[in-house]
């Protein structure tokens, strides 16, 4: 499924970022330009400084990824905004590297920070960071842990979601959220889907990326070989009319489902679909030909899961 409703990862700055405007609802109280006790730490004023480096460059999606990739200087790290995001990534059992947060920052933090390092940012470091003088959130590093099995991720899974070529961080988000909302119970990525532990990732899916395993599977269309091995159905959205429509597929009750999803433009590769066990297309009015990836995905979980009550 697609549409050309693209994201410019450049725009986002987070739902902690501030505008700069003369609006007094964004100033800080008068009076009050330290941090509580709660969050005490060390002021760091320059954006070089070497503990603010994992934190820098995040709204430049294609370095970031080359930087988290092997070889880079952020492979095994990965970031996560907000303090509700943070406590879920903790409550997953992952492992926090350092914290950040506005120097001006009053409100106490609202997850567990234990003996992590925490960083409290000057002015000069916000604006590297959000590119604005404010910067109402809190920000993580974590340790990555390691990409686990397929066969340990799926080994008790009876619907899960497939991308391939899905690169941006949003529509991975919203599908994450979606899944762990409706019980999918892993995700599986191609090596040319985005990481699902990118920092907007796990922000649009509010942390519940660590609600739902993960793992990447083989260049396609090969790399469906084993979700076939382990007795999969695997079924491939596309907006095409000739295909079937979804439902119309009837799923037994203890059937194991692979939905498989496209980027948003080009959509599954011809090979992926030809592998795959059904071609399948949700039924439009109205002149639409197809569906935001994100939008189709819910849609498709929403009857795989249903179909099992």
């Amino acid at each position: 499924m697609s549409n050309n409703n693209q994201e410019n990862e450049s725009s986002d700055e987070g739902r902690g970022a501030v505008p700069r405007r003369d609006d007094p609802s964004t100033r800080m109280p008068q009076g009050r330009n330290e941090a509580s006790p709660e969050i005490a730490g060390e002021v760091i004023n320059d954006p070089r400084d070497e503990r603010m480096l994992l934190f820098t460059g995040l709204r430049d999606q294609a370095l970031r990824q080359l930087r988290e990739a092997p070889g880079g200087d952020m492979e095994g790290i990965f970031i996560a905004e907000g303090d509700v995001v943070i406590q879920r990534a903790l409550d997953a059992g992952h492992t926090m590297h350092s914290v950040i947060v506005e120097a001006a920052r009053t409100r106490p933090l609202e997850f567990d920070i234990g003996a992590t390092a925490l960083y409290r940012m000057g002015e000069p470091v916000v604006q590297e960071i959000a590119s604005h003088r404010r910067y109402r959130g809190a920000m993580a590093a974590f340790h990555r842990p390691k990409l686990r099995p397929l066969d340990e991720v799926v080994a008790d899974a009876s619907t899960v979601i497939v991308t391939e070529g899905v690169n941006n961080p949003t529509n991975m988000g919203v599908m994450l959220r979606t899944a762990a909302a409706l019980g999918v119970h892993a995700l599986l990525v191609d090596p040319s889907s985005c990481d699902p532990l990118a920092r907007r990732t796990c922000r649009v899916s509010m942390g519940a990326v660590f609600a739902v395993p993960h793992t990447r599977l083989p260049d396609f269309p090969e790399g469906l070989e084993p979700l076939h091995q382990q007795g999969f159905t695997t079924i491939a959205l596309t907006p095409d009319p000739a295909a079937e429509p979804l439902d119309s597929i009837t799923i037994g009750p203890d059937e194991r489902v692979a939905l498989l999803l496209g980027a948003e433009e080009p959509g599954l590769t011809a090979a992926t679909q030809q592998r795959a066990t059904h071609r399948a297309s949700i039924p439009m009015h109205q002149g639409i030909d197809s569906l935001n990836v994100a939008t189709a995905a819910a849609i498709a979980m929403w009857h795989v899961t249903r179909s099992r009550l």
